[in-house]
């Protein structure tokens, strides 16, 4: 994706304070940028904000990617908007003279599934996510080609810190996807930090709670 197409991406920017986090804060199914962007307050009020808004519509409400049934990703296009949002990312870094801040992508649901297969692919670009009731966004059980496979056990994950936030009864989000992403990192040389809570899919006051600790310790 070209810079003139990611100057055109909606999405918002905050700056916040001089030298603190950006937190790239990735909204869930039928949300928005002006949606999503209210957490970051709760999670580092002083970290700077950049939403994008997903480019993928189903029932008339934004996604990030396609799916072909609940549950059931189009991993071919999961990949290809993981490789778009990496390039926004690049665009972004330089537009707003971002510099060397540390990047931080917070997201929900759908947003923390986008912002997790971005880690996958880019670690390069996004090497820090706190995921919201987010689960596996690249199953090789369900990959579309030998392609996509490859570059997914060919990612180097070594400098990658992640924060998984789920409810253990998430018919959304099913532990059983979960604890097979928390495999595939640890594999690939992620660092990862599973906190589970009684419950199903959202973002609880515990879950932010412990956002903000981890952030305060990677960032």
């Amino acid at each position: 994706m070209g810079a003139e197409l990611n100057a055109e991406w909606p999405h918002l920017f905050h700056p916040g304070s001089v030298g603190a986090p950006v937190l790239l804060m990735l909204h869930g199914t039928g949300g928005d940028e002006q949606q999503i962007s209210a957490l970051a307050g709760a999670i580092d009020p002083n970290a700077a904000v950049l939403a994008p808004r997903g480019r993928v519509t189903e029932s008339g409400m934004n996604r990030w990617f396609r799916r072909l049934s609940e549950g059931v990703f189009d991993t071919d296009d999961v990949a290809r908007r993981a490789d778009d949002l990496a390039g926004f990312l690049v665009w972004a870094r330089n537009h707003y003279d971002l510099g060397d801040r540390p990047l931080v992508a917070v997201g929900f649901s759908n947003g923390a599934d986008i912002a997790l297969a971005t880690a996958l692919l880019h670690p390069e670009v996004l090497s820090r996510v706190i995921a919201f009731s987010g689960m596996h966004p690249l199953d090789a059980s369900e990959l579309d080609g030998a392609e996509l496979s490859a570059r997914v056990a060919a990612s180097d994950l070594a400098a990658s810190t992640v924060l998984l936030l789920n409810g253990e009864s998430d018919p959304m989000a099913p532990l059983a996807s979960v604890q097979k992403l928390v495999v595939l990192l640890k594999q690939r040389g992620a660092k990862v930090l599973q906190k589970l809570r009684p419950g199903g899919h959202g973002i609880a006051e515990t879950d932010v709670a412990a956002a903000a600790a981890w952030l305060s310790g990677h960032s």
